[in-house]
């Protein structure tokens, strides 16, 4: 008698997912919080909402890696590019003030490699402890014929919780304000189709320096936003994420008249800009509305708080500066400053 048909001969190997959620288990449990219900395994994830909120609001965000992950993938650099998913999910949470809380992951591929996806999940968790939320559960997709061999997407979502009358909305916003820019680790998870253009037209030997800079992980704000947020009120934020500052920084007005006046000397960029920009020839403007450009994120207040905002965000361990202020949007700008509006 003929055997039968399986879902492994369909190119699914049930095995191996089992497998990977043995392996990535100690990782997941690390994440845990107290508020969450059951273990990982179950066909959904519940969580008690955290018992010191009087009126919680729920915040939700989604995102993926982009093609980072083709650069990573040719190269065998898997180990970071799970905390820049949790990274590009948990930075749009926090620009509400929303504590970072649940987050799920999805992962395709068209064969599942246990090895390579252990590494990628386990950086998963790792963002998610910098971020102090709960990697609560995900999915494993195995795909065959969708995906070529060894490729694999990732995509994450994120849920935050926020005290209702401490949203931070952006009404509160005053010309004069300081602007304060935390520094970024590169190009985080952005514009990496246009990297990979450079790369591939310059024809350039990614030596490890190079690559290193190009992969390093998104950097994830959530516990230097945390303390200032607890010493201070903030304004409005913003993530410097696609379409770098000039698409996002606007997105923190939420009333018009107002614009942001830049010093592009206040911060010192990373030396992977310069080189993207002499290497493609890419303009000034196409940059900014590219590239974070060596600014990650971008915290508001008012401009006697700047120095005290400064001081909290860098003895939480990040690189932080008064890059500007808040102006008319008719603001005439002086030839060294930057107008964003």
């Amino acid at each position: 008698m003929t055997k039968g048909l399986t879902y492994r001969d369909a190119g699914v190997d049930i095995d191996a997912g089992s497998e990977l959620v043995k392996r990535i288990g100690p990782a997941c449990k690390a994440t845990h919080r107290p508020e969450l219900l059951g273990a990982i395994g179950g066909f959904a994830a519940l969580a008690e909402l955290p018992d010191r909120y009087r009126q919680p609001v729920l915040v939700t965000g989604t995102d993926g890696v982009g093609t980072k992950l083709k650069l990573a993938i040719d190269h065998d650099h898997h180990d970071s590019v799970g905390q820049d998913l949790v990274a590009m999910c948990v930075n749009d949470v926090l620009v509400t003030g929303a504590e970072p809380f649940l987050f799920l992951d999805y992962y395709a591929s068209g064969k599942l490699d246990v090895d390579i996806a252990e590494r990628v999940v386990k950086g998963i968790a790792y963002g998610c402890e910098l971020a102090g939320c709960a990697l609560v559960g995900g999915e494993t997709a195995e795909m065959p014929g969708f995906y070529s061999a060894g490729d694999y997407d990732l995509a994450g979502f994120c849920v935050g919780v926020v005290e209702k009358d401490e949203i931070v909305t952006g009404a509160e916003l005053a010309i004069g304000d300081s602007l304060i820019g935390l520094s970024s680790s590169g190009p985080h998870a952005n514009g990496y189709s246009l990297i990979r253009r450079i790369l591939s037209d310059s024809g350039v030997e990614l030596k490890p320096t190079l690559l290193a800079q190009l992969l390093a992980p998104t950097r994830i704000y959530a516990s230097a936003i945390a303390q200032l947020h607890g010493s201070m009120a903030i304004g409005g934020m913003a993530h410097i994420t696609g379409g770098g500052l000039l698409e996002n920084l606007p997105r923190m007005f939420s009333t018009t008249g107002l614009a942001a006046l830049i010093d592009p000397d206040s911060w010192q960029r990373p030396e992977i800009f310069s080189w993207l920009q002499q290497a493609g020839n890419v303009a000034e403007t196409e940059m900014l509305r590219t590239f974070n450009c060596g600014i990650g994120y971008i915290v508001c207040v008012p401009a006697n708080q700047a120095d005290s905002a400064v001081d909290c965000l860098t003895g939480a361990g990040e690189q932080a500066q008064v890059i500007g202020e808040l102006v008319a949007h008719d603001h005439i700008p002086q030839a060294d400053q930057l107008l964003i509006a």
